[in-house]
């Protein structure tokens, strides 16, 4: 005989509804969402992203600097711009390295990056789990996180299912090519504000 409590909990159940990028996008282009609201779709959910201190905003705009000396011509560099990852995510990295020009991407978001790169802050705890799993589920094959809190650059590579196979922890005085651009190295000292 079937427990009818058993049975009542398991319909009860409730799942989180998830969006699609196409939901989302929609969701943006008629203005749903404050324009001044920082947000991003990351597996189907929709998160409000840590607002900028004046470090972080630094920290970018050096990353951008020495990345945009690397891939002059080859890449362009996306600050803040969406990817498109799957059909329910839509982050907005910090930088993203793409092939290519801007205008290969009127018609939708790239859906890949030579490297990512995240500047954690206030935001570290997300940017080790859950961006980290994002990026190497999607097969991103670098992602470059900068812990400005402990001053150092941790470099992922090797994607594999929701894993990378190589960590690499570099700080001041140490440097490091892009898989992309193996000739080109950027010293870890340049990245971090002082």
């Amino acid at each position: 005989m079937t427990n009818p409590t058993a049975t009542r909990r398991r319909s009860t159940q409730v799942e989180p509804y998830r969006w699609t990028r196409q939901e989302y996008e929609k969701m943006v282009e008629i203005g749903l969402f404050p324009p001044e609201a920082r947000l991003e779709l990351i597996e189907g959910e929709i998160l409000q992203m840590a607002a900028h201190t004046s470090y972080h905003a630094a920290a970018i705009a050096l990353v951008q600097r020495r990345l945009d000396q690397i891939f002059p011509y080859t890449h362009h560099l996306r600050v803040q711009l969406p990817l498109a990852l799957g059909d329910h995510s839509e982050p907005e990295p910090d930088l993203a390295v793409i092939a290519g020009e801007p205008s290969d991407y009127w018609l939708g978001h790239p859906s890949t990056a030579d490297l990512v790169v995240e500047i954690a802050y206030s935001s570290l705890d997300d940017d080790q789990d859950r961006k980290y799993h994002l990026y190497a589920r999607h097969a991103i094959p670098e992602y470059w996180l900068l812990n400005l809190n402990e001053r150092q650059l941790e470099v992922y590579r090797a994607p594999q299912g929701e894993e990378y196979q190589t960590k690499l922890i570099l700080g001041p005085g140490q440097a490091i090519a892009p898989l992309a651009q193996p000739g080109r190295e950027l010293k870890v000292d340049d990245l971090l504000p002082c």
